[in-house]
């Protein structure tokens, strides 16, 4: 008789593992670095030299003379995924309850699926979080490549500050490739939409009072996206009083994200490497309350990866 592996995976599972969202937050970490398959759990990405792409030999050709040769180069830079899940664990009681509710026409509950809705939930705000600190820490861009505001600079002061003039300089700001997107947290937005200075840009002079839209903003400064990240996350330990923030901060990021960009081709701020889809499915297990249980796991092989810093400017502090 073939053994049965120990962790057994369930279509239904799966499913919700890949299709489940939380709507009640905005998630953007799949935006902001998007996902991109890879053949395994080890991969390589290309690093292009600075310089190769812009220094221009002599094109002359004489008439007997040889045409000169150009070789293009990278650099492969090995990396491979991490694993990230997360279990909870139901008893078979609990288990066989439901499922007698369901039976009489009583329920539609099944501990399962809604425990593999939850774990799904907290897969994708640990993910969040974990963007959110890569695209937001200083190390993700080059020290040319980030302009951090005090005092009257920021957009928090609508009497002196002037968000028109930094966002285009940072707009400005990245090697070759204009950033087409904007990053920052809804504490950012909140502020900037109501900025006297753009108010006015948006209705022509007409008022400096009201909201602008992320339409309007992007339309504003000619990029392709606006993404506000809304989530929070609780920053207590476990059994202590909640303690809510936002999983983006007060900072702005102008990124060159090309979704279509893969590992070893192209050019993006970042990507997420992601192996295989996600998985979910179930343990048993002989010691989860009196008459035994099984364990529901989520998970997923993935690697955020920022790969070209120099196509991306970040603006810290851009509120108090």
């Amino acid at each position: 008789m073939a053994q049965r592996r120990p962790f057994q995976t369930d279509p239904v599972l799966t499913g919700i593992a890949i299709g489940y969202r939380n709507r009640a937050q905005s998630l953007i970490a799949d935006d902001v670095l998007p996902r991109v398959p890879v053949g395994s759990e080890k991969f390589a990405w290309t690093k292009y030299p600075l310089a190769e792409g812009f220094t221009l030999p002599d094109s002359l050709v004489g008439r007997r003379g040889r045409v000169n040769r150009v070789e293009f180069t990278g650099t492969e830079v090995d990396d491979s995924t991490d694993d990230h899940g997360f279990e909870s664990e139901i008893p078979n009681s609990d288990i066989d309850e439901a499922r007698k509710q369901r039976e009489a026409g009583l329920s539609l509950y099944d501990p399962e699926a809604h425990a593999a809705e939850g774990l799904a939930d907290l897969l994708l705000l640990a993910r969040e979080v974990r963007v959110a600190q890569l695209v937001q820490a200083s190390s993700s861009y080059s020290a040319s490549r980030r302009l951090v505001l005090s005092g009257t600079d920021r957009f928090s002061d609508y009497e002196n500050s002037d968000p028109i003039a930094v966002i285009k300089a940072a707009l400005e700001g990245t090697l070759i490739y204009r950033p087409n997107t904007l990053v920052m947290g809804q504490s950012v937005w909140s502020k900037l939409s109501s900025h006297p200075h753009l108010v006015n840009a948006v209705r022509g002079n007409v008022t400096s009072q009201g909201i602008i839209t992320r339409e309007e903003f992007a339309r504003l400064f000619e990029i392709q996206r606006l993404l506000v990240g809304e989530s929070f996350v609780n920053l207590a330990h476990k059994g202590q009083d909640p303690n809510l923030a936002r999983v983006w901060g007060k900072s702005i990021q102008a990124l060159y994200i090309d979704p279509n960009a893969r590992p070893q081709r192209g050019v993006t701020f970042g990507f997420t490497a992601q192996c295989g889809t996600k998985i979910g499915g179930r343990i048993e297990d002989p010691n989860i309350g009196l008459e035994g249980g099984h364990a529901v796991r989520i998970g997923e092989k993935v690697k955020e990866c920022v790969v070209a810093p120099d196509v991306g400017f970040q603006i810290a502090d851009a509120v108090a």
